[in-house]
C-alpha cells in the first residue's frame, strides 16, 4: 500500500455481514474490512485542522474542533450531550438552522446491547450507523419521538433503570452475552409510563409512538478481540503499528493495542 496523508474523521460504515468499514482520510477512503490481518502504520503528523472551518488549531476541542468553533457552533453546545437541556424555544439556539435539520426533527429511543443493556437515543436518519458506531450487536427501536428533546427526556427517565453508557473496554473484549430486548423493552417501558404520560400532555399526542420493529442483530469484522486492552493515544505517541485484528464502533484493533479513531477527528495521520 502507498502512504496516503489526510485529517481523520470518523470511519463511514455501512450495515452488513459484518459491518464493512472505511478509513476516511481526508478525500481518501481505504477499505478496512480487505486489510484484517494485515500490518499497518498510523503515523499522526503533529497537525490538527479544524473538522467545521479547516483552520490549524494546537488543539483539538468537542472532538475535532478549534477553540473558536467549539465556543459558537450549536453542534458543540452541551446540549447536544445533554439533549434534555436543548434551549431551542427559548430562542438561545447558537445555530437556529442547525438546530431545525438536527434537532427539531424525527428521534428514535432504542434498547441496545453494547456491553451489556442500555438506553439510547439517534436521530431518526441515523439508524442503524449510531449503533454501529457504538458497537452495539443487538439494537431495538422502541420509541419514535418529534424532537431530539424529548427523546432526551425518554432517555433520562429510562437511564434511571438502565445503563445509558457504554463500557468500551468491555465492549471491545466481544463477550456481549445474548439479549431478549423484546422481553427488557416490556419489562421497562410500564415503569416509565407515567413519565411518557406527561411529556404527552406537555407535547402533544403526535409527541411519542410507540414502535413494533424486529430486533437487528449486528457483527463485526474482528479476527481476534483482545484479551487485555491497551489503549493508543496519538497524543502520547504518534505512531500506532500493528497487525489490524479487527474494526468495532469506531475502534481499530491492533495486535499491539486499541484506537479510537473518532476521538482525533481533525489529525493529520499517514497511514502505510
Amino acid at each position: 500500500m502507498s502512504k496516503i496523508t489526510g485529517t481523520l474523521v470518523k470511519m463511514p460504515a455501512s450495515l452488513a455481514e459484518p459491518v464493512a468499514y472505511q478509513l476516511a482520510l481526508g478525500e481518501h477512503r481505504v477499505e478496512l474490512n480487505a486489510l484484517l490481518g494485515q500490518p499497518l502504520t498510523l503515523g499522526y503528523t503533529g497537525n490538527i485542522y479544524c473538522d467545521a472551518c479547516g483552520r490549524k488549531t494546537s488543539k483539538s476541542f468537542a472532538q475535532g474542533h478549534c477553540f473558536p468553533c467549539m465556543k459558537k457552533l450549536a453542534r458543540c453546545d452541551m446540549c447536544v450531550m445533554k439533549p434534555e437541556t436543548c434551549h431551542y424555544f427559548e430562542g438561545t439556539c447558537r445555530e437556529p438552522e442547525w438546530g431545525e435539520r438536527h434537532c427539531m426533527v424525527p428521534h428514535i429511543v432504542y434498547l441496545a446491547n453494547t456491553s451489556g443493556l442500555k438506553v439510547g437515543i439517534t436521530r431518526a436518519s441515523q439508524v442503524p450507523t449510531r449503533w454501529i458506531d457504538q458497537g452495539a450487536t443487538q439494537a431495538l427501536p422502541i420509541l419514535r419521538v418529534a424532537t431530539r428533546q424529548i427523546s432526551g427526556l425518554v432517555e433520562v427517565a429510562l437511564a434511571e433503570l438502565v445503563a445509558d453508557k457504554t463500557n468500551w473496554r468491555a465492549m471491545l473484549k466481544g463477550d456481549e452475552t445474548p439479549l431478549d430486548l423484546k422481553a427488557e423493552a416490556a419489562r421497562l417501558l410500564p415503569e416509565i409510563q407515567e413519565k411518557l404520560a406527561e411529556l404527552v400532555l406537555r407535547y402533544g399526542e403526535e409527541a411519542i409512538t410507540p414502535l413494533d420493529e424486529p430486533v437487528v442483530g449486528l457483527s463485526y469484522p474482528v479476527l481476534e478481540y483482545p484479551k487485555k486492552i491497551a489503549n493508543h493515544n496519538f497524543d502520547k505517541n504518534p505512531v500506532v503499528s500493528g497487525t489490524l485484528l479487527g474494526i468495532k464502533g469506531q475502534y481499530l484493533i491492533f495486535d499491539s493495542g486499541v484506537i479510537n479513531l473518532r476521538k482525533f477527528t481533525g489529525y493529520e495521520v499517514s497511514l502505510g
